[in-house]
């Protein structure tokens, strides 16, 4: 019996063309993996790209350059929507160094690079972007209008 693992997938070829990869057990039975008889590759679904057009308010614009501490030309606000929290997505926000991918889309917010990847346009076309200085609940605050539902911290949406 020959084995072929791809990324994975992971299949047996033997007298039935294919067939899960099956471990022998102490017993003599054969137990497929995870317990099952086998698994499959994630599904792939088409993503649609908009234009991402986002709003800074003035406070938001102003923690945005403090928060970057001189580093513009260098390095870039990523703005990105994550599977998980309450809702179904959590809003990230990172500053890192510019790499010039070509998957992002690029804006420019007083001098500041904002990035979006394609992947997340649709999910985060038309937000705005507040920053509220306060001890409880302070910080970047997004109103997504593309949001179903979202939680009450209102870093989860869906």
């Amino acid at each position: 019996m020959a084995f072929i693992v791809l990324g994975y997938w992971v299949m047996a070829w033997g007298r039935r063309f294919p067939q899960p990869l099956k471990y022998p057990l102490l017993t003599g039975e054969a137990m497929g993996i995870l317990g099952g008889d086998g698994f499959t590759l994630p599904v792939v679904s088409p993503v649609e790209v908009v234009d991402v057009d986002i709003e800074f308010t003035e406070s938001a614009r102003q923690a945005l350059k403090s928060s970057m501490s001189g580093d513009e030309e260098t390095h870039v606000l990523i703005v990105s929507a994550q599977s998980g929290g309450c809702s179904g997505y959590l809003y990230d926000m990172q500053i890192s160094e510019d790499l010039g991918d070509k998957a992002f889309q690029r804006m420019d917010v007083d001098g500041v690079t904002v990035l979006v990847h394609d992947k997340d346009s649709a999910m985060l076309r038309g937000i705005r972007i507040d920053f509220k200085d306060s001890l409880l609940g302070g910080g970047f605050q997004i109103e997504n209008p593309n949001a179903d539902r979202s939680c009450g911290c209102g870093q989860s949406f869906g």
